[in-house]
């Protein structure tokens, strides 16, 4: 699945350097703004310890996570929706994401420099904020100004319902609050907000980039972003990506975990935030497994049986027959696919069966 979330931020905000621990990409990071000009793409493997468990029991001649897509895109600065910095480039890449990830300086360092003169995460919130709602209400006042007169004609119903998504996305916008903010309940409705295309429509995880003795419990600074986001449909996530970047370089597991330990943490913060873009994607894993190929499989949160086939291959999709379907508890707990058949506990799913993060699948299909 091609879905990309991009990190977004102000120069000198850590996002770079986040992105360097999150892939081999290795885009530039250095101190001054847009380092990054060119949007960086990384394909970046899921942390999954269902799959770790399948390999284990399965030992298979290959094994294929599931990974998700980031685009380090460049530094915003204010004025960035009327084309100041490097304004319409990120706002162009920031268009084709499908989430967005916004790094917030949340650390004090007199040797890397802010772009505003002082650390104030709330503000520089605030400053993208801004800049993708004026973007949007540019494109939702254009779009009314087409739809007006077809509207008040009184025949167009499709015209009518567009004009009235689109006044309460304007309310919205002039508002300050973003698209995502706007229930749409219908289908048309709801396909026409996604055709819409706006900055602020997307989900949002704010990662708050903190040093390392903040790394476990956060600091005044993330307190101050969590009550500003407490109205927002949006998660939060604390990461210290300097100590991350020297996590990524230590050779072993042992060392990695022992330096964790040490920080008060369980897990690295590039595994978290990982995690929390597949999810944030609405994404979720089933998996296939045997001698073969272990594999986990990406697919979207309420997909039906057939959907899933078709992501194995169209032809699974085109003449799907039916799924057999293997809870992972299951699978685990009475030791592999031939015991979990003995035991009755394998599942015979049709074309309405929703398909379970975790699922262990088999399709059945005739083309």
């Amino acid at each position: 699945m091609a879905l990309q979330c991009g990190i977004v931020g102000l120069p000198n905000v850590g996002k770079s350097t986040l992105f360097n621990c999150l892939s081999n990409a290795k885009a530039q990071s250095a101190n001054f703004p847009f380092c990054t000009i060119e949007p960086n793409v990384g394909v970046i493997t899921v942390p999954d310890e269902r799959l770790n468990k399948l390999v284990e029991m399965c030992n298979p001649r290959s094994v294929v996570p599931a990974t998700v897509e980031i685009v380090d895109i460049a530094g915003l600065v204010k004025g960035a929706s009327k084309g100041e910095g490097l304004g319409n480039k990120f706002l162009a890449n920031i268009r084709e994401t499908d989430a967005i990830i916004h790094v917030l300086r949340c650390f004090d360092d007199d040797n890397i420099t802010h772009v505003d003169g002082s650390v104030d995460p709330v503000r520089d919130k605030e400053i993208i904020d801004y800049e993708l709602l004026i973007k949007d209400l540019e494109t939702v006042d254009s779009r009314i100004a087409k739809t007006l007169k077809q509207a008040q004609t009184g025949g167009d119903k499709v015209a009518k319902m567009q004009y009235g998504v689109l006044c309460r996305l304007k309310e919205a916008l002039e508002a300050g609050k973003p698209a995502r903010s706007v229930s749409v309940d219908s289908p048309d409705e709801q396909k026409y907000l996604r055709e819409l295309f706006l900055l602020t429509s997307k989900p949002v995880l704010y990662v708050c980039n903190v040093d390392d003795a903040s790394a476990a419990a956060g600091n005044h600074y993330v307190d101050a972003v969590r009550e500003a986001i407490k109205d927002e449909d949006a998660s939060l996530l604390i990461v210290a990506a300097a100590t991350e970047s020297e996590i990524a370089e230590l050779d072993t597991y042992e060392e990695r975990a022992e330096f964790l330990a040490e920080l008060g943490l369980e897990e690295s913060g590039v595994s978290r935030l990982i995690r929390a873009a597949y999810a944030l994607l609405d994404l979720q894993t089933f998996f296939t497994a045997g001698a073969d190929e272990v594999r986990a499989w990406t697919f979207r949160r309420g997909s039906k049986a057939p959907r899933c086939a078709g992501i194995i291959h169209t032809d699974f999709e085109k003449g799907f027959i039916r799924a057999e379907v293997i809870k992972y508890d299951d699978y685990v707990t009475l030791g592999g696919e031939s015991a979990v058949r003995d035991a009755g506990k394998m599942a015979v799913e049709g074309k309405e069966y929703v398909v379970a993060d975790g699922d262990i699948m088999h399709f059945r299909f005739n083309v």
